[in-house]
């Protein structure tokens, strides 16, 4: 099971992802992943908050090893055939180091959608925002075949759907090359098997598709031989993500490092 580390982007510097992103490459850290989001709902009078896909481009000039990838973009923020071609570009920047998470967005509830409303977008409902998903994947997947002479990506990026209920599951298994969900969701299980189902029911390789939860950075989830990772491990779980909040600390990231005995 891969670990990777996802850097909160809200009130943080770049200067300070960049230190964090070198520091978790050093560490020994598998994966870079931070979120999209434009604002902060806890200090909507704050710094502000460094946007995604730009920060994922500068870190792959600054690292070397790591994955790197959103989780996840929302799919309402940006065109997708305009994503298809940011992701096949990013793609070559990285050295095909991309994990292309994408999501639905947030509800018409949580603190997040006055972000959407701040830039005039509308909010739509949960049914209407999932369908959305597996379109934008299947146009993404069409232009990256070389329809229409788009930048094709070499390798296509694995695209890793985030969700939290059995819909965003199966869309996951269906559409994506993997599904994305919390480490301690109650429904883990659940989650994983409706999304791997969908995924042979639609005739893909089924070793092709990668399960990835996250988590607070914890002990227990560092430790290759404690119960939480073991937990983890019996569903099927091959990456756990953990979140780190600015400022980070970068001394406690190489202590955090997941080589460690």
């Amino acid at each position: 099971m891969k670990t990777d580390v996802l850097l909160i982007p809200m009130s943080a510097r770049y200067a300070q992802m960049r230190a964090a992103a070198v520091a978790a490459e050093e560490a020994g850290f598998d994966g870079l992943w931070t979120w999209d989001h434009l604002r902060d709902p806890e200090a909507p009078a704050g710094p502000g908050v460094p946007e995604a896909w730009t920060v994922l481009a500068a870190l792959a000039e600054v690292t070397r090893r790591v994955s790197l990838g959103p989780l996840v973009l929302n799919v309402a923020n940006r065109h997708p055939g305009v994503l298809a071609n940011m992701a096949a570009t990013l793609q070559a920047v990285s050295g095909g180091r991309l994990l292309l998470g994408l999501g639905a967005g947030g509800s018409r509830h949580p603190p997040y959608a006055a972000e959407q409303e701040a830039m005039g977008a509308t909010v739509e409902p949960d049914a209407v925002r999932a369908r959305r998903v597996g379109e934008a994947i299947e146009l993404m997947r069409r232009l990256w075949s070389g329809e229409g002479g788009f930048l094709r990506p070499d390798p296509p990026p694995p695209i890793i759907v985030g969700g939290f209920g059995p819909r965003m599951a199966a869309i996951a298994g269906r559409h994506g090359d993997g599904f994305n969900t919390q480490a301690m969701h109650p429904q883990l299980g659940d989650l994983v098997r409706i999304a791997r189902e969908a995924h042979a029911a639609a005739g893909r390789e089924p070793s092709a598709f990668s399960v990835t939860v996250f988590a607070g950075m914890d002990e227990r989830w560092l430790k290759p031989d404690s119960r939480a990772r073991q937990m983890l491990a019996r569903v099927g779980v091959d990456r756990v993500i953990l979140l780190l909040a600015p400022p980070y600390d970068v001394a406690a990231i190489h202590r955090a490092s997941p080589r460690q005995p």
